[in-house]
């Protein structure tokens, strides 16, 4: 008899996103899990769609609101596309959106639009 399970997790609330423009290019990224805390960025056991991250070291981390940090986890690389379960301590792909427009007051977390051009250097947005 197959081992069959059955699994639910977040809906994907994709009501952040300002447009359908730019979800048919997003581009799969490696997400470096171990720079997520599991009560902060994923509290259902899930990376909730519309979680801004940055690009550091080749992988995906959580994005540093901080205005004066503009290297690094700083510079804002997009927001994760769809919700992505969280299993174990690997890294994984996720689908990684860098432009198009973006509902601020729907996304997952608090967030507010860089204003310095360093911060948003790596993507295309409209913020809304």
């Amino acid at each position: 008899m197959p081992r069959l399970t059955t699994e639910t997790f977040g809906g994907g609330d994709q009501s952040w996103l300002g447009s359908t423009h730019g979800i048919a290019n997003a581009r799969t990224e490696v997400l470096d899990i171990s720079a997520f805390t599991a009560g902060t960025h994923y509290p259902n056991g899930f990376i909730p769609a519309g979680l801004p991250v940055a690009k550091v070291g080749g992988v995906l981390v959580p994005y540093d609101a901080t205005e004066a940090t503009v290297t690094g986890a700083g510079v804002l690389a997009g927001f994760v596309l769809t919700d992505q379960r969280v299993v174990g301590t690997a890294d994984f792909g996720v689908p990684l959106l860098d432009h198009g427009r973006i509902r601020t007051a729907k996304l997952p977390i608090a967030f507010t639009a860089p204003t310095a051009a360093a911060k948003r250097a790596a993507t295309t947005f409209v913020f809304i």
